[in-house]
């Protein structure tokens, strides 16, 4: 949802904002194919704000796929949660924006990122967490890239929650084409064989993105899949 910040920025605002992030080992395109998402999301659906990110009301959103969280970085600083002046200190030694987010430094930043696999285990838990806590109004989103889903901790987390009944989680996978291949049917269908409702997407149309992500789904966990340029088109053809 809109925040309030210095000065309201808009989609249009996040390349500019992007681009003050320079240096090496930004993978670029692993960033920029979450772009369309992540704004669709912070804009749109997710009902936390920069004043209320402490709130145990507030919806989570966790990022499993960390490298490249220049986007995520963008979006966390058009809607307020972070300084714009701190984009440019991506990544140097006393920056708080690494290359990695870390939650005890990212204000808004519900996890810490790093090995591949977790983050939808995480986002489990978490449900799991505030169901237990008798919180059932936040709703918990988790960003994982197509090519993560090759990890077994994922599978875990695919096939426990949908038996469990998570209606309160949602994954959002972008797939651009690193592993897609290696899941017959497609991603949507690993998840829709787990008891999850799945819809597949365009990932760079905002309209469809909004469509899906509050598409209802009684009962379900929810995941969509966002299909954007493969890397090997943006340019970066290693997987990730």
């Amino acid at each position: 949802m809109t925040t309030t910040t210095a000065r309201a920025h808009t989609y249009a605002d996040l390349p500019g904002l992007m681009a003050l992030m320079t240096g090496d080992e930004k993978h670029g395109p692993a960033a920029t194919s979450t772009l369309d998402a992540l704004w669709v999301l912070y804009d749109r659906v997710l009902r936390v704000t920069p004043e209320g990110a402490d709130d145990p009301g507030r919806d989570r959103f966790l990022l499993s796929k960390g490298h490249g969280p220049m986007a995520y970085y963008a979006v966390l600083a058009a809607k307020g949660f972070v300084p714009v002046d701190w984009l440019e200190g991506f990544g140097s030694y006393d920056s708080p924006l690494g290359h990695h987010p870390d939650r005890l430094l990212v204000p808004g930043a519900e996890i810490g990122s790093g090995s591949l696999g977790h983050g939808l285990p995480l986002a489990v838990g978490t449900a799991l967490g505030l169901k237990a806590r008798g919180l059932t109004d936040p709703h918990v989103w988790v960003l994982v890239g197509d090519a993560e889903l090759d990890e077994g901790s994922n599978h875990e987390a695919i096939a426990y929650a949908g038996p469990a009944g998570l209606e309160r989680l949602h994954t959002l996978v972008i797939d651009n084409a690193s592993a897609s291949y290696a899941r017959p049917g497609g991603i949507a269908a690993r998840f829709e064989a787990a008891g999850w409702s799945a819809l597949t997407v365009d990932g760079r149309d905002h309209d469809a993105l909004y469509a899906a992500f509050t598409a209802p789904h009684p009962g379900r966990p929810h995941v969509v899949v966002a299909r954007v340029e493969s890397k090997e088109f943006a340019g970066e053809p290693e997987s990730a």
